[in-house]
């Protein structure tokens, strides 16, 4: 279900996630969000998200959830005390596949930046059985399949 998968990521409920090197973030003169990559970033020199600063990004991991498993995203309760914010559209259909996971985030604090790079736990993610498979299945009917770096909305 999830590429690359590392043992070491595994919580007694939940499979740690980490962040991919793609990012969109908000410039002020346009409405669209402007692609960057966190490739030349590190822990010891990250990227700085800005107080109250909105951006898109991805996980690093790609996921092919079956027809029978759904999934949650939660953030990292560690991220979400330095002030890391996730915006909760962190849900993943059955037969979500071939896709990184997009993530929307925001930096909650008001006078701090707090730093990002490739690479860092993120996130983890809560799967589920489902009871019995969907009439419809998210592989048939799903916009945001086969997605290889973050996006932004594709229903407005």
């Amino acid at each position: 279900m999830v590429t690359p998968f590392e043992d070491y990521l595994l919580n007694p409920a939940s499979l740690d996630v980490r962040l991919g090197h793609n990012m969109l973030v908000e410039v002020e003169d346009t409405d669209k969000l402007s692609p960057i990559t966190l490739t030349s970033f590190s822990k010891a020199t990250p990227f700085l998200l800005k107080p109250n600063e909105f951006v898109l990004t991805e996980t690093f991991e790609m996921f092919n959830m079956p027809d029978d498993v759904c999934g949650q995203f939660a953030l990292k309760s560690s991220l979400a005390r330095a002030g890391f914010e996730h915006l909760m559209a962190g849900w993943i259909d059955p037969g979500f596949n071939s896709s990184v996971l997009t993530l929307e985030i925001k930096n909650a604090r008001q006078y701090h930046a707090i730093p990002m790079w490739p690479g860092m736990r993120i996130g983890q993610i809560i799967f589920m059985r489902m009871a019995s498979k969907p009439d419809v299945s998210y592989r048939d009917c799903g916009r945001y399949n086969s997605d290889k770096t973050v996006q932004e909305s594709k229903g407005l």
